[in-house]
């Protein structure tokens, strides 16, 4: 066997990708097998939040996903009597350089990812499955089968399933997946529609259900998904299919044609007992599985993955501490439980048959609508759960506030806001960036280069003036994935030096560089 790689990243979904983009943007050794011949060629999921792009414009690829997907703003709720337009995402983001849904097929996320990658150097070893783990002293062996049947021996320091619901890291680490599954059968298809106003969500509201449209324009104008009835037909899904249940849903006006991709099947709410096992990952849906429900799954994948990567490079650079690594299911595994709860209300309340739900869509919902539109509390608070903006890390070990807190601002743990406008830009390189706020002579290079020591490869420093997160005189550092590590008010940097000195210690006998 050749010298340990420092992980192998299996699945090449959207999480896999996204994980090798940071893990290469970081130095890291790697490879990035998936057992499928080809990406994905069908829709699959189709929303990207806001986090999610900004979290990836670091890698300069936001702007090609946005030029290439809708930027959705409103929801057309069709009701028995009325239809309702609601705003979507217009209050509650304005800390954000994308204050929007972007509806975008899987299958155009993954092209855009995997070319980034194919541009460093990357190859995505398609047709090559994952077989066996062994653990061996620091390392673990993995067996691979490639497309021709042939095997092949790999040693790794870390392996990440990003391989999905089905997850074969998962198994062989041995780590459970609890939940359940629902009772109810879906069907999706990516088509074209007449009778649909472009750019909006539409949603037809029932008391058996609801139905959906989304703009979607490649591989097809828009995505259909339906609860199908318990007196359906079962079998395959076909055209006929669609055309009777969205006649039944209310949507009698609409001319469904062309479909390019139908499917049906079940849902599931399950999520991985622990986030890690010994040098085993779970990242993505081979972490935690859920319903649709505000176009949550792909995004809190790749925002596991970009949790992940930074930590693993750093650690395997001999940059920082094993115990970094402990801090991914510590943040993580929360964000995930959470996710699980928030979608499962939300379909239940949408789906479920019991007498009081169904009355509720059927009766109170056409009555209760129009008045979300002033509902504006309601609406942020709604808006930025879903746009994932709002997720924190504050109660982690990598989170630390010094002796003088900030009075307002971002606190450690919280994502590093785009306020002023511009500052996430100026942070997008990889690495840890320190923000110093307050006039530029309260930081000279003398008071600076202490923190520095050792670490210039590894932090950026940003003299801020009056444009920072912070009123008056304050300083924090941004870690690799966006989110605050440390904040403290005032000039004083012995506490920064204290956080520094644990989690990017200076130990030239581990240190190395690829």
């Amino acid at each position: 066997m050749t010298a340990p790689l420092d992980a192998l990243v299996v699945g090449a979904g959207p999480t896999g990708l996204a994980l090798a983009a940071q893990l290469r943007a970081h130095g890291a050794g790697f490879r990035l097998v998936d057992r499928s011949l080809d990406r994905a060629r069908e829709s699959r999921a189709l929303g990207i939040q806001p986090r999610t792009l900004e979290a990836l414009a670091g890698f300069g690829v936001t702007d090609l996903l946005v030029a290439r997907g809708n930027p959705a703003m409103r929801l057309r709720l069709h009701l028995t009597r009325r239809t309702v337009s609601l705003p979507l995402f217009d209050i509650g983001l304005t800390d954000t350089p994308y204050p929007f849904l972007l509806f975008l097929s899987q299958a155009e996320t993954e092209s855009v990812l995997g070319a980034h990658l194919a541009a460093r150097g990357v190859t995505i070893e398609r047709g090559t499955e994952l077989i066996g783990l062994k653990r061996k002293e620091a390392d673990v062996v993995c067996r691979l089968r490639h497309r021709d049947g042939t095997e092949e021996a790999l040693a790794a320091r870390y392996v990440v399933g990003c391989d999905g619901a089905h997850s074969t890291v998962r198994t062989l680490a041995g780590i459970d997946f609890e939940g359940y599954a629902y009772p109810q059968t879906y069907l999706l298809a990516d088509l074209d529609v007449d009778g649909l106003e472009p750019g909006a969500v539409h949603s037809y509201m029932t008391g058996a259900g609801m139905l959906f449209f989304f703009p979607l324009g490649s591989p097809a104008p828009w995505r259909m998904l339906a609860m199908r009835p318990a007196d359906a037909p079962h079998g395959e899904v076909t055209l006929p299919l669609l055309r009777q249940i969205a006649d039944r849903y209310g949507a009698r006006g609409l001319v469904l044609r062309d479909p390019v991709w139908m499917t049906d099947f079940r849902l599931h709410n399950r999520g991985a007992a622990q986030y890690r096992s010994g040098p085993c990952f779970l990242a993505g849906d081979a972490a935690h599985i859920h319903s649709p429900a505000g176009a949550q799954g792909m995004n809190t994948g790749i925002q596991d993955a970009l949790n992940l990567g930074w930590k693993i490079a750093l650690v395997c650079r001999g940059a920082a501490p094993e115990e970094l690594l402990e801090t991914y299911g510590i943040e993580r595994a929360p964000v995930g439980r959470g996710v699980r709860r928030f979608t499962d209300r939300a379909f239940v309340i949408g789906t479920s048959p019991h007498p009081l739900l169904r009355l509720a869509r059927a009766r109170l919902a056409p009555h209760i609508a129009p008045s979300a539109v002033r509902a504006t509390a309601p609406r942020a608070w709604v808006f930025r759960t879903v746009s994932e903006l709002g997720i924190h890390y504050r109660r982690s070990p990598v989170s630390a506030t010094g002796p003088r807190p900030p009075r307002r601002g971002p606190r450690a743990g919280d994502r590093l806001p785009d306020l002023p406008r511009g500052l996430q830009a100026r942070i997008a390189a990889p690495g840890w960036h320190l923000l110093l706020t307050g006039p530029p002579h309260l930081w000279p290079d003398r008071a600076v280069d202490p923190v520095l020591a050792g670490r210039a490869d590894l932090i950026t420093v940003h003299r801020l003036d009056d444009r920072g997160p912070w009123p008056g005189v304050a300083h924090g550092l941004v870690r690799p994935d966006g989110h605050l590590g440390y904040v403290a008010r005032g000039a004083g940097l012995d506490g920064l030096r204290g956080y520094v000195d644990r989690w990017l210690p200076i130990e030239p006998s581990t240190r190395h560089t690829r």
